[in-house]
């Protein structure tokens, strides 16, 4: 079995690229390298990018519009249309939102408020190399820390995302006005998911859970174990 090969970028104003990097190497092995946004290149052979929390250049403009625009975006980009696989949390998603890789827009909370606490989740589909390791319908609780977490899309979107089993993770109960509750999506290809709770943040019984794990082992059982 070959090596895991994992990259987590980090932009100004990210704050969880260690958390994610921590919970890689525990849960994966392998290499985690830390990729700064002014890179212009990503480390050759890599199965895993990851785009972590935080609030990358201030929230200014549009959460994660920035960000999306940073030299390493480009190739982030490239490498998630050559089948690559990439996963944005919280300030990850969004940034994967306005690079054009998930369809959609993550809006102000309904309420303005910045949301902090535990939020129970339904896994939506097990048919992806992000959620096999969880049975469809399961019941999981991830943390979320976000003001602009509000998830839209159109109706003909909304229904596409629905018809294609690309709805990943929905809220058990309303959060933060995301249309139809939706907490993860997946790209047409599956290779992409944006989600806003926190998986890196449930690895340990020292979090309060281990609901997290899942989803990490389930990406290496599939890269490596194919």
């Amino acid at each position: 079995m070959r090596g895991f090969r994992a990259a987590v970028v980090t932009f100004p104003g990210s704050n969880c690229d260690r958390d994610m990097a921590v919970a890689i190497e525990q849960v994966c092995g392998g290499t985690v390298h830390r990729v700064w946004h002014g890179d212009a290149e990503l480390p050759a052979g890599l199965d895993f990018i990851a785009l972590p929390g935080g609030f990358s250049y201030g929230d200014y403009l549009r959460s994660g519009a920035m960000a999306a625009r940073s030299p390493i975006m480009r190739a982030v980009v490239d490498a998630a249309n050559r089948g690559v696989t990439v996963l944005g949390v919280c300030n990850g998603f969004q940034v994967l939102t306005e690079a054009g890789l998930l369809p959609g827009a993550l809006m102000r909370n309904a309420g303005i408020r910045f949301v902090c606490r535990e939020v129970g989740l339904t896994v939506e589909t097990s048919q992806s190399l992000f959620t096999a390791g969880y049975a469809a319908g399961q019941r999981v609780t991830f943390p979320v820390a976000h003001h602009d977490g509000n998830y839209f899309a159109d109706a003909a979107t909304l229904d596409r995302l629905e018809a294609e089993g690309r709805v990943a993770f929905r809220y058990a109960e309303p959060v933060n006005g995301s249309a139809r509750d939706i907490a993860g999506v997946l790209n047409a290809q599956g290779n992409v998911l944006g989600m806003m709770p926190h998986p890196e943040r449930r690895i340990e019984p020292a979090h309060g859970g281990t609901d997290g794990r899942a989803l990490l082992k389930s990406v290496v059982g599939a890269l490596v174990g194919a």
